[in-house]
């Protein structure tokens, strides 16, 4: 297993592999449709996202953090 203190990158890899794929597959039936090919044409899509949402993630979210920390309220 990984060791705790990787959480952050390990987060940011899962999620990026994850957000990365549902929205290359929405993307790509949205611009071509149900065409024979989709699986190949969406694969090449997903390929190319992961490599812009991984790095963006690990250079967003400690951004995001505090954005979502100044929005709550502590009580």
């Amino acid at each position: 297993m990984i060791n705790r203190k990787y959480h952050g990158i390990v987060f940011a890899f899962f999620m990026s592999l994850l957000m990365s794929c549902l929205m290359s597959f929405a993307i790509s039936v949205h611009n071509v449709g149900w065409v024979p090919n989709i699986i190949s044409i969406w694969l090449s899509a997903w390929g190319f996202a992961f490599l812009i949402a991984f790095p963006a993630i690990i250079l967003v979210s400690p951004i995001v953090n505090k954005l979502v920390s100044k929005v709550l309220h502590e009580e």
